[in-house]
């Protein structure tokens, strides 16, 4: 329609509309519309065109000529820039968002409103939903964001004032998703304003889809927007864009060209970005992409894809996976889309499927050809249409949908076939995957969510495909690296295929390729009492190679000393020193070593590991190591590595933005106290130990009389020890600068006996040391000189002489090592002038100033007495 056909026909009945009190003006609406699409349209011709014009005058042609091309370029810049396009992608742009919370002061709820401006780096505080907006933060004046565990919808968010005051202000959201959504938001916001030249912390989508050999539907954005069912994401990060989206499908008909086409137009429309096709792969109908942000596209290097077929007799690629690996900065990456062999009965044949893959599939670094791909990367993610189905006799399929309906899956996900194997240790050794919280995904009757079809009739008889979780997203990461699982679902509206697509999104951090330059002097990495116990009879001599990015080249090990055991085993002993060719500390925090266990005789490995250094930084630390080799566990890896660098201050990392609360304060009517520490693996994953949260400890008592804390605190390493029953607490942990200070602050043994029963002994991810501390054939093992205090009561403590005694730790406990530091005795000696580190010395923390903010004591005094002093106040 134009203007003149609607001033010809529509413009009366428009007029009809308005004098019948109708506002619609169907007339003029379509007239809008077409306006619209054809000036799109014209916009779409004339940018590529403008944007090969920009190229060309900004080439100078001559010395005279080159203020010319620069003005005109800066013209077309501003162009470019007011329609929303940049250098050949539109900006991202993401709306304000405001969230409606409650702010507790004086015991009053306040309705309150904080609108989140990602763009212009503002947080405003609101009291109304369109009251001003005088009062706000910029990005740089926001802090910290604490989330509360015991509260799952409260946000302490922390503020700097321009009088340089820190405040910290709480706050209750609706729910869960409200929380998450806004601390995404200020997360974005910090990235977006970041003066730093390198990202440390990016965001990965991975959705697989088994598509029926049906072509998509219209809509598909909700995948990419982790909508549906399970873990998701708020509604308010729509907009946030993933640095990298990775898309496998199963059973695709379409090109290649048409696919990334189609992707790559549903992100336009949800991000308004044109996102970089990083490596796109394809073995008959199984395919993989990669996309990244155009910004990210010079930091991607190493790029490598490569398919395996499982079909019948390893021949036929109807079946098998395809990967792509590459490296982001001083990152690298792994993925690897599969489809099994299907069938409910063939669980063992799926078994082999994974073991081929993981053999033959030839990604990542050529330098690592020893290790599979499980040991190549520093975040590998496994994903496609695994098969296992749920194990459960066909007669009880209605069983199992009534158990759907109801939501509930614990029982059947025991059921799980890929669970029960990952369990026995048969596939996906040492892998992770988020906790399942949606339906299954397979078999449904198309075009509808509502009904499961679990029978199918053929030649041979009526087979049966039971409700099950066919499609997955694994990981398998270095250790001690930065992974957070922000969504793992599947969608509720795509339902052209029997299978539904599944998302999955992570928080990932990176490390820099770059370095400082005082960090290119000498160091060492110094790994001493080397034990490898190998599930082998072999009469072969071993030795070790090392494997990593901060080495010049692979460090190889003479040969060890074997030990034969009668169980079948070999013990090995080795010992090296390595010398990287940075010492930058920032830099080797964020490096790892790959281990691998050779025979002399004929090159082959018998077992590989990793270590990360982070957890040497600062002192001579034990590691244990499950070895392991073609996804099968052969053997152990003990020792303990001591990493000597220069000193350097390491830079926050933005996914430190975020922190969660280690423990609530105790109410005033207080009954139960819990301290709860996130665990990290120490330096190599030990089996069957899945990441979790630890109840360190517990106590009923009130608040104004709490049980002591008898806790042991290593301030460097984050680490808790427990003390037993009649274990006196030093001072100084086996360091010859100082005595022992058990005498000034050991506990009353009436005192320990009356609260000894609220204390509970925490759990342990560590393999126990004891059994190496007995081994008689174990070298001596070097004296930690660590400085250590002592967590102890309040009370001031009468001053005892010094006397020295050893002390008996129980097994570590390892914190989070994002989270902060534990406690510190108020009572250490001090540290002599030459052994003091570089570092400042802790002060005291002031009384916080109640007349600086809004914020007041929760306790209200009562007005002083004529005569009474202040002192004497209650």
């Amino acid at each position: 329609m134009n203007s003149d056909e609607y001033f010809r026909t529509s413009v009366c009945l428009d007029a009809e509309q308005v004098q019948n009190g109708n506002p619609n003006l169907p007339g003029l609406k379509k007239l809008t519309i077409a306006i619209c699409k054809n000036l799109n349209s014209e916009i779409s011709r004339t940018l590529p065109a403008l944007e090969v014009f920009h190229k060309t005058l900004d080439q100078q042609l001559s010395p005279g000529l080159g203020q010319f091309p620069k003005q005109v370029g800066g013209t077309f810049d501003a162009v470019f820039e007011s329609v929303g396009y940049e250098g050949g992608h539109r900006k991202s742009l993401i709306p304000m968002v405001t969230f409606e919370v409650k702010q507790e002061s004086l015991g009053i709820s306040t309705k309150m409103f904080l609108k989140v401006d990602v763009e212009s780096g503002k947080l405003f505080f609101k009291k109304s939903k369109e009251g001003p907006e005088d009062k706000y933060f910029v990005h740089n004046k926001i802090l910290q964001l604490v989330k509360s565990q015991k509260m799952h919808t409260k946000l302490v968010i922390v503020v700097e004032t321009e009088k340089e005051k820190v405040l910290r202000k709480e706050f209750v959201f609706d729910d869960t998703k409200k929380r998450e959504g806004f601390c995404q938001l200020l997360q974005q916001m910090k990235n977006k304003h970041s003066e730093k030249p390198e990202p440390d912390m990016i965001t990965v989508f991975v959705g697989t889809w088994n598509m029926g050999n049906a072509g998509p539907p219209h809509n598909i954005s909700s995948w990419f927007q982790c909508k549906g069912q399970g873990k998701t994401q708020d509604d308010t990060t729509d907009h946030i864009p993933h640095d990298f989206y990775v898309i496998g499908t199963q059973e695709d008909p379409l090109g290649e060209r048409e696919w990334a086409d189609t992707v790559k137009n549903v992100l336009r429309n949800i991000t308004n970005i044109s996102f970089k096709q990083v490596a796109m792969h394809t073995l008959w109908n199984i395919r993989i992409v990669v996309l990244a942000k155009p910004e990210h596209e010079n930091r991607i290097s190493h790029i490598f894809s490569d398919s395996v077929k499982t079909g019948i007799a390893n021949t036929l690629g109807n079946k098998g996976a395809v990967g792509v690996s590459f490296m982001f900065n001083g990152t690298s990456f792994g993925f690897v889309n599969s489809h099994l062999t299907s069938g409910s009965e063939k669980k063992l044949r799926r078994n082999q499927n994974y073991t081929t893959i993981l053999r033959f599939l030839n990604l990542g670094d050529k330098k690592l050809n020893p290790f599979d791909i499980t040991h190549r990367f520093t975040h590998l993610f496994w994903l496609g249409d695994l098969n296992y189905r749920v194990e459960f006799p066909s007669t009880e399929a209605e069983y199992i949908v009534t158990k759907i309906k109801q939501q509930q899956y614990q029982e059947l996900l025991s059921k799980d076939q890929l669970n029960m194997e990952r369990n026995d240790g048969k596939v996906f050794l040492h892998f992770d995957e988020e906790e399942i919280t949606f339906a299954p995904t397979y078999r449904f009757e198309r075009y509808t969510r509502d009904k499961y079809a679990y029978t199918k009739a053929k030649a041979t008889g009526t087979k049966y495909n039971l409700p099950s979780w066919c499609d997955r997203v694994l990981r398998k990461s270095y250790p001690l690296v930065h992974v957070v699982c922000q969504a793992y679902g599947c969608t509720n509206d795509i339902m052209t295929s029997d299978h539904s697509p599944v998302f999955a999104s992570f928080e990932i951090g990176v490390a820099s390729q770059f370095v400082s330059k005082q960090g290119m002097m000498n160091g060492g990495i110094q790994i001493m009492n080397c034990k490898a116990t190998l599930l082998t009879k072999s009469k072969t001599k071993f030795f070790i190679e090392y494997h990593s990015s901060f080495l010049e080249k692979t460090v190889k090990t003479p040969e060890g000393d074997n030990k034969e055991h009668s169980e079948g085993s070999i013990t090995v002993w080795f010992g090296n020193q390595l010398t990287p060719i940075i010492s930058d500390p920032e830099y080797l925090l964020d490096q790892h070593i790959v281990i691998c266990v050779k025979s002399t005789d004929c090159d082959e490995s018998y077992g590989e590991g990793c270590i990360a250094l982070r957890a040497a930084q600062f002192c001579y630390t034990e590691f244990q190591v499950t070895l392991t080799h073609h996804g099968e566990k052969t053997g152990t890896l003990t020792g303990g590595i001591q990493l000597h660098t220069s000193e350097g201050k390491p830079t926050e990392k933005l996914y430190d933005f975020i922190k969660v609360e280690k423990d609530d304060p105790v109410s005033s009517k207080g009954k139960v106290t819990v301290c709860c520490q996130k665990m990290y693996p120490l330096l190599g994953k030990e089996e069957k130990t899945p990441r979790k949260e630890l109840m360190m400890w517990a106590h009923e008592a009130p608040q104004e009389n709490p049980v002591p804390c008898k806790c042991l605190f290593l301030l460097q390493y984050d680490f808790f020890f427990f003390l037993g029953e009649n274990e006196k607490v030093s001072e100084m942990f086996d360091n010859p600068l100082y005595g022992s200070m058990g005498k000034s602050h050991s506990w009353n043994k009436d005192q320990d006996h009356h609260h000894k029963d609220h204390l509970s002994a925490p759990e342990s991810t560590f393999a126990t040391s004891k059994q190496a501390d007995n081994d008689p054939d174990r070298p001596p093992v070097p004296t930690p000189r660590n400085r250590s205090f002592t967590c102890s009561e309040t009370k001031p403590q009468h001053s005892g002489p010094i006397t020295s005694h050893p002390s008996t730790f129980k097994k570590p406990v390892v914190t989070s090592r994002s989270e902060g530091g534990g406690g510190m005795g108020q009572n250490r000696p001090p540290l002599p002038a030459k052994a003091r580190p570089a570092i400042p010395e802790p002060q005291p923390p002031k009384p916080r100033d109640y007349r600086d903010n809004s914020e007041l004591t929760n306790k209200l005094r009562l007005p002083t007495r004529p005569g009474q002093s202040q002192s004497h106040r209650q």
